[in-house]
C-alpha cells in the first residue's frame, strides 16, 4: 500500500490536531457544566434544609408543650403548610424508628410511611452529618436529604427528610446554547485551520518537491544541474549539499564511463573493420597467385584468365569500398538538416523503388514532421531491404508498411510475415556490428535508432519468429 505524500501526512495532521482539540474542548465544557449543576443542586438542597432546620427550632422554642419526641408531630402539624408555604419546601417528619410522623402538604407524591432499615443503619445521631440519598426514575434525579433535629439539650428527637428534585432544564438550555456558539467558532476555526495547513505544508514541502523533480531530472547520460535554495533548513541544507556531492561523483563517472565505452566501441569496430576488410583480400591474394601461375605456364587463354582476373579484383575492390561506406557514413551518423516534410509523401516515393516486392503501403491523411527527406529514405530502404530478406525463404511473402497518426505522434511501422529474429537476440538488435545475417556489417538498425532518436523519436519492435515482425518509429508531428 502506497503512503500518502509527506505534504498530505502534514496538512492531515494539523487538520486532525485542530479537530481533536475542538472535540477536547467540548467535552471538557460538558463534563464542567454536569460538575457545576451536580454541585449547584447540593448546595441548594444544603441550604433549604439549613433553613428548614432553624424553622423547625424557633417552633421548638416558641411551644408551651413538653419537648419531647411524643410530642413532636403535636408541635409541628399546625405549623406545615405554613412552613412549607414560606420557604416554599417540602419535607417529612419520622420518629427515630422510622415511622412518619408528619409531612408537608405540598408533596407532589405519597410519601413513605416508614424509613428503610438501611437508611436507618447509616444514619448516626450526634454527628452533624447528613445522609443524601440520590436515585433516578424514568430519568429525573431525586436526592433526599435525611438529618436529625435535637431538642434543646441536644438530644435527637425525630428525623427530617427534604426531597429535591433536580431541574436541570435552565443548565441543558444555557449548555446547548454555549455548544451551539462554540461550534459555529470551531467551524470558522476549521475552515482557517485548512488554510493555514495547506499553506505550511506547502511552505514545509517546497524544497523537498525541488530535490525530488531534480532527483527524477538526474540521469547518467547528460549533464546535471545542481540545486541551489535560498532560506532552507539546515536538514534541508544537508540533503542538497549530499545531492550537489552526488551531482559532481556521477559527472566524473559519467566522464570515465564515456571514455571507457569510447574506448571499447573503437576497439570493436577495429575488430569488424580488420575483419570485413580482410576478408576479400584472402580471395585477391589467391587470384594474383593464380594470375602468375598461368603466366609462368604460358597458358593460350590469356584474354580469358586476364579477363577473369580483373573482374575478381574489381568486385572484391568493390565489396571494401562499400564495406568503407558504411562505416563511413556510421561515423558521421547523424548528418542532416531539420525540415518540415511530409512524412506520407517520402515515404512512398522511397517505396517506388521496390515495385517488384510484395509491399503494401497505407496512410490515411498526410503526416507532417520536422525530420530530413534523405535520413528518412534512408530508413525506409533499410528496413525494407532487412523485411525483404527475411522473406526469401517464405512462400507468400507480405510486407506492410503503414502510416498512422496518433496522440504520441507520427507512427511508421514495417511488418513482415518472414523468418523473424530470435528471442534471445532480441535484446541485442540495434548494437553496432551486431547482425544475424551472413553479409553485412550490422550497422542499419543501429543506424535507423541514431537518427530516429536524433530527431526526438523512438523505435520499437516485435517479433515473433516464422510469422510476424514488426518495426515501429514515432516521431513528433508538426500542423
Amino acid at each position: 500500500m502506497r503512503l500518502p505524500s509527506l505534504r498530505a501526512r502534514i496538512f492531515i495532521a494539523l487538520i486532525f490536531l485542530v479537530m481533536l482539540a475542538s472535540l477536547l474542548i467540548a467535552g471538557v465544557t460538558i463534563v464542567q457544566y454536569s460538575e457545576q449543576s451536580n454541585t449547584y443542586h447540593e448546595q441548594r438542597l444544603e441550604r433549604k434544609e439549613n433553613q428548614l432546620k432553624k424553622r423547625l427550632k424557633y417552633l421548638l422554642e416558641g411551644t408551651s408543650l413538653d419537648v419531647e419526641a411524643a410530642n413532636i408531630a403535636v408541635v409541628f402539624h399546625p405549623h406545615l403548610k405554613e412552613t412549607a408555604d414560606v420557604l416554599n419546601i417540602n419535607f417529612r417528619l419520622y420518629s427515630l424508628s422510622g415511622d412518619l410522623l408528619c409531612s408537608s402538604q405540598l408533596m407532589e407524591s405519597t410519601p413513605s410511611q416508614t424509613l428503610s432499615a438501611a437508611i436507618l443503619a447509616r444514619m448516626q445521631p450526634n454527628t452533624g452529618e447528613r445522609l443524601i440519598d440520590v436515585s433516578t426514575t424514568d430519568g429525573i434525579t431525586t436526592r433526599s436529604s435525611f438529618s436529625y433535629i435535637y431538642d434543646l439539650n441536644e438530644q435527637p428527637l425525630a428525623i427530617v427528610n427534604v426531597p429535591y428534585f433536580d431541574d436541570d432544564s435552565l443548565s441543558s438550555m444555557e449548555l446547548n446554547a454555549f455548544l451551539i456558539r462554540l461550534i459555529q467558532v470551531y467551524v470558522i476555526m476549521l475552515i482557517i485551520a485548512i488554510i493555514l495547513a495547506f499553506f505550511v505544508s506547502s511552505y514545509i514541502t517546497r524544497h523537498l518537491e525541488t530535490i525530488s523533480i531534480k532527483l527524477n531530472q538526474t540521469k547518467l547520460s547528460k549533464t546535471n544541474t545542481k540545486i541551489e535554495l535560498s532560506k532552507a533548513s539546515r536538514e534541508i541544507s544537508t540533503l542538497v549539499s549530499a545531492y550537489n556531492h552526488m551531482v559532481d561523483e556521477l559527472e566524473a563517472s559519467a566522464v570515465k564511463l564515456a571514455k571507457s565505452q569510447r574506448e571499447v566501441a573503437w576497439r570493436e569496430m577495429a575488430k569488424q573493420v580488420a575483419h570485413e576488410i580482410k576478408n576479400p583480400l584472402t580471395p585477391m591474394r589467391l587470384s594474383i597467385q593464380h594470375f602468375e601461375q598461368q603466366v609462368a605456364k604460358g597458358s593460350s587463354e590469356w584474354n580469358e584468365k586476364v579477363h577473369e582476373f580483373s573482374q575478381s579484383l574489381i568486385q572484391q575492390i568493390d565489396t571494401m569500398s562499400a564495406i568503407a561506406s558504411t562505416f563511413s557514413q556510421f561515423a558521421t551518423m547523424p548528418t542532416g538538416r531539420s525540415e518540415r516534410i511530409n512524412v506520407k509523401e517520402v515515404v512512398g516515393r522511397a517505396l517506388e523503388l521496390y515495385a517488384d516486392a510484395p509491399i503494401s503501403f497505407q496512410a490515411d491523411a498526410d503526416a507532417y514532421a520536422h525530420f530530413d527527406a534523405t535520413q528518412l529514405v534512408r530508413i525506409i530502404n533499410n528496413l525494407i531491404n532487412n523485411a525483404i530478406q527475411a522473406c526469401e525463404e517464405v512462400k507468400k511473402p507480405q510486407i506492410r508498411v503503414t502510416i498512422n497518426i496518433e496522440t504520441k505522434g507520427i507512427v511508421l511501422a514495417v511488418e513482415d510475415n518472414g523468418k523473424g529474429i530470435p528471442k534471445d537476440l532480441q535484446d541485442r538488435i540495434f548494437e553496432p556490428t551486431f547482425t544475424t545475417k551472413t553479409s553485412g556489417m550490422g550497422l542499419g538498425l543501429s543506424m535507423v535508432k541514431s537518427i530516429v532518436e536524433t530527431y526526438d523519436g523512438a523505435v520499437v519492435f516485435d517479433s515473433t519468429p516464422d510469422a510476424l515482425t514488426r518495426f515501429e518509429l514515432c516521431i513528433p508531428s508538426v500542423d
